[in-house]
């Protein structure tokens, strides 16, 4: 199926959008007017644009239905300064009910049950619930559009950084497993990132990986081996050596009455388990030996 937007309403362009550009990080915006009044809105459309210097960018976007604005904008240019607080799962519900639309004056955080915690050097308070906030400077609000869905994207400097004690490790770094954040999808989805669905991938910063076209024919053009395994043999920086003292159970294989594209296949299905284990050298050394039989 191939969608052309421009013939798509507001509504219908928000669905599939949001669905596809997922997971987004929740920016929970604790703002003020002139007078003080306080604001509590979450956002989905936020992320991390700079680090130095150190900028991100969220947007409340005019609503889809009825093309008002939102008290978080309204604020930001009465009051450029924003604290922005970091959604964990045990925070996640009592954060989406502050996203209800109530009347200007009344206090989201009373109403979601969160405690203000007064900020260091802005007039909007933090979330004391919240592990990881931001104290930030609005920089600029960049308006995009004047019709329903139409976004505004407030341009922050982030001056503060506040983390509490449980998400870092022995050396005061963040520990990415004690964070538990969760992100928007699309309609009602969220997702949870805890340690049963982290995963690490090796990049190779300084000297570059060969390359997937780089890869022996066998191995790419493998029926067993995915993308994903490709990508991660292709992460070195030259093919590895046959090491002729590598023994393993394989061998038996090699002995075998087996067809020869039988016993690829069966080597390639090795290879696959052992990258799975992180045993990326041990796969090498029976993709070579896969390739060694054609």
């Amino acid at each position: 199926m191939i969608i052309d937007l421009s013939t798509l309403n507001g509504l219908d362009k928000q669905h599939y959008l949001q669905h596809v550009i997922a997971p987004r990080p929740i920016c929970f915006a604790s703002t003020v007017n002139r007078d003080g009044v306080v604001n509590l809105s979450p956002f989905s459309f936020f992320n991390l644009f700079s680090t130095n210097p150190p900028v991100v960018i969220f947007s409340p976007s005019r609503r889809v239905r009825n093309n008002t604005i939102k008290h978080t904008l309204e604020n930001v240019w009465e009051v450029p300064e924003v604290a922005i607080n970091i959604v964990d799962y045990a925070m996640v519900q009592q954060t989406s009910l502050a996203s209800c639309e109530y009347e200007r004056g009344i206090n989201e955080f009373q109403k979601a049950g969160f405690t203000m915690q007064p900020s260091s050097i802005i007039k909007p308070p933090m979330v004391k619930e919240s592990k990881a906030k931001m104290e930030c400077r609005v920089l600029e609000v960049k308006t995009l559009g004047s019709e329903g869905g139409a976004g505004n994207l407030v341009i922050c400097e982030v001056l503060l950084l506040h983390l509490d004690d449980s998400i870092l490790d022995a050396n005061k770094r963040v520990d990415q497993k004690k964070i538990s954040h969760v992100a928007r999808l699309g309609g009602n989805w969220y997702c949870k990132v805890d340690e049963q669905n982290l995963f690490e991938v090796p990049k190779p910063n300084v000297q570059l990986g060969i390359g997937v076209d780089a890869l022996p024919a066998s191995v790419k053009n493998s029926s067993i081996l995915s993308g994903n395994d490709l990508g991660i043999l292709a992460n070195v920086t030259s093919i590895p050596q046959k090491d002729a003292a590598f023994r393993d159970d394989y061998q038996e294989l090699l002995k075998a009455k087996t067809p020869v594209s039988t016993a690829v296949e069966l080597l390639h299905l090795y290879a696959k388990k052992m990258i799975v284990e992180g045993a990326v050298d041990k796969a090498w050394q029976i993709a070579l030996a896969a390739d060694s039989l054609l």
